[in-house]
């Protein structure tokens, strides 16, 4: 038989709140209003003063719109995304685009 080390599917699963924060989200909850909805509240409330409402929206806003994961502006190994051009590639764009103005004064 085993001993110690790690055993698949021992332990609490991962995102599982603790006993505490298991409590304390079941008071709130019988309480009425979360704060959640309590700022939502406040923001839609067209008679609150408008910074209040304005720091309610910004209170509430992490919690209703996800930020954004940040994008790598850069390609494999910090290259970049689209190559520079050598010096044959510009000399056939530049002969393509003298052609294609030859043909259209003709």
């Amino acid at each position: 038989m085993p001993k110690g080390g790690k055993r698949e599917g021992a332990g609490r699963p991962k995102g599982a709140p603790n006993k505490a924060s298991a409590a304390l989200a079941v008071e709130i909850a019988a309480s009425g209003e979360t704060p959640l909805a309590y700022m939502l509240r406040v923001m839609r409330d067209q008679t609150a003063e408008h910074p209040r409402r304005d720091e309610m929206a910004k209170a509430a806003a992490p919690y209703v719109h996800p930020k954004l994961a940040a994008i790598e502006h850069t390609g494999k190994d910090g290259e970049a995304l689209i190559p520079e051009p050598d010096d044959a590639q510009v000399a056939r764009a530049l002969a393509l685009l003298v052609a294609e103005a030859k043909a259209r004064t003709a």
